[in-house]
Parts: structure tokens; sequence; C-alpha cells
């Protein structure tokens, strides 16, 4: 014997560790991957200027397009956007004033800068159509269509004295908690 030892390893030893190390490591990863969000993108709303939404809605699409669960929280001025129309039936004077000084849908918002009296807004539109970038209106219906889930924030709703009825189509209606469930899970979460 040079020096060496010899060890005595009954066939298969080897192996037999090497199978425990790796149903720990395994053990391990699947600890980590509990850990780690989901595919998934959640978006505060919170702007009511076209430019904002439309960036918001453009955001949410190629996130779902992509393979990601998007849901888009929109809560204050952000819910202008998904209303159709304004109603007055039933609301206190503040409510009422509120619906008439605010925007009814997409093509009521003005852009954040350089609206001047709504200039702005036809303006962007007139360019988008030059290069053939959708309309807003094609991009919210684009966002339903792939399935981003959009959520109105029922205190907004209740303070701005906006009703279910008023809203577009497909919107569900839910509270902070129901943000905080989508955003606790997701790897990205914005606030426009």
């Amino acid at each position: 014997m040079d020096g060496q030892a010899v060890v005595d390893r009954a066939p298969g030893a080897d192996l037999s560790a090497l199978e425990a190390q790796v149903q720990q490591l395994q053990a391990q990863v699947d600890a980590l991957r509990v850990q780690l969000p989901d595919n998934r993108l959640s978006m505060v709303v919170f702007s009511g200027d076209l430019d904002r939404v439309l960036a918001a809605f453009v955001i949410a699409s190629g996130a779902a397009a992509s393979g990601m669960e998007v849901s888009m929280f929109f809560t204050f001025w952000g819910l202008t956007a998904l209303r159709q129309k304004r109603t007055t039936r039933g609301k206190t004077l503040f409510q009422k004033l509120m619906g008439w000084m605010t925007p009814v849908g997409l093509r009521g918002l003005g852009v954040s800068k350089m609206n001047f009296g709504g200039v702005g807004a036809k303006m962007l539109r007139a360019m988008m159509r030059q290069q053939g970038v959708p309309q807003p209106e094609a991009m919210a219906q684009m966002a339903r269509e792939l399935g981003v889930r959009i959520v109105a924030c029922q205190m907004s709703m209740d303070v701005m004295g906006i009703r279910k009825e008023e809203l577009i189509d497909g919107v569900e209606v839910g509270g902070v908690a129901t943000f905080l469930g989508d955003a606790t899970r997701s790897k990205t979460t914005l606030f426009i």
C-alpha cells in the first residue's frame, strides 16, 4: 500500500448519499419558491390624466400579452376613466357636483401637461392616429380581452358618489384588501 487508506464501501453508498443531497436541495428550492412572487403585475391607477391612463393600459396589455396576470386598481381620479355615464339620482349635493365636474370615460380625460382646455388631448389623439397607434379606448378594450383584471375602489366610489352602474362593463368593485391581495403576490407593483 502506498499510504492511501482503503475505504470499504458498500455498492450504491455514494448514490444513496447523492440522492439524499438532491432531495435536501429540492426541499430548499421548494421552500424558496413559496416565498417568490407570482408572475403578476399589480397597478394602482390614481391619475385621471389621459396620457397616464393610456400608459397604464399599454403596460397592462404588454404584461398580459407576455403571460403575466395583471390587475389594475382604479382609485379616486382614475375612476373617471372607467365611467361610461353620469347619473345624479340618489346622490348628495357634493356627489352631484363632483359628478358634473369630473370627466366621463377616456374621451373626457385631458392630458397631464399642456392640455389647454382639451386641445392637448385632441393633439395627442391625432398624433397617435398619424403614427398608427391604437386609441386609448382600443387599448383599454385590448387589456380587457387579454384578461386584465380591472377593479374599482369601493371607498373612492362612495366618496365621489360613483355607482357601479355608471362604470364600463366587466369592472369589479373591491377595497384596498383586494389590491393588497394581488400586490403581495406580484413581481411588480406600479402606482400611476
